[in-house]
């Protein structure tokens, strides 16, 4: 699943670069698939309360992610060492560290630019950010949540509420106008594809630790 995600990414961006690219963006900034992502902005329009509630919210993917890593810091300081850390926490670790990376990537090389200009600046779009943020943070918390709530009607309620709370979110910024369509698209299938990479790692991981290894 991750190759195949990544593999959809990868194709997308490039087809961005491309296909159909013509200057609707903001200051006549050039856009992929302008004629689909042009329709759909037209459609949805700009919502700027949208856009500044979940922007305020994407500091609870921020709130999660550190609460598991003074999890991990919690756990080097009392079993003295690293290699005694929950092997997930640690793949973890490289996971954030992998979206950090993707995320000022994608800051640098710019493939599109918002819709709209925010405080007068043009900002790179592509792929989103809030979404990038909030389907891998919020799904990998699920995944570390799975085995450490103990009570199953604990852990269904904390399941739905983190999963509608991902779900507003990411289409609340699509509908929010400040990014295209293909934007949010994109976001979407990278955090699909580092998720299922961080997914498989800690299964893998877990096989190897129960003497599975080899089958897995």
């Amino acid at each position: 699943m991750s190759v195949c995600a990544f593999a959809a990414f990868t194709a997308l961006t490039v087809l961005l670069l491309f296909v159909d690219v013509r200057p609707i963006g903001a200051n006549g900034g050039e856009v992929g698939f302008a004629t689909l992502n042009g329709r759909f902005y037209g459609i949805t329009g700009v919502n700027m309360l949208l856009y500044t509630v979940t922007d305020w919210l994407g500091l609870v993917p921020i709130a999660v992610a550190l609460g598991f890593a003074v999890l991990g810091l919690c756990q080097l300081m009392r079993r003295k060492s690293l290699l005694k850390v929950d092997i997930s926490l640690l793949l973890l670790g490289g996971f954030y560290i992998a979206v950090i990376a993707s995320f000022f990537l994608f800051e640098n090389a710019v493939v599109n630019y918002r819709p709209i200009l925010i405080n007068g600046i043009s900002e790179p779009s592509y792929p989103s950010s809030t979404t990038l943020l909030f389907t891998c943070v919020m799904p990998t918390a699920l995944l570390q949540l799975n085995g450490r709530i103990k009570n199953k009607r604990l852990k269904h309620s904390v399941f739905a509420v983190i999963t509608a709370f991902t779900v507003f979110t990411v289409v609340g910024r699509l509908l929010s106008g400040v990014h295209w369509l293909t934007d949010i698209i994109g976001g979407a299938l990278l955090s699909l594809a580092l998720v299922s990479a961080y997914a498989a790692a800690v299964l893998y991981c877990e096989a190897l630790r129960t003497g599975r290894g080899k089958t897995a």
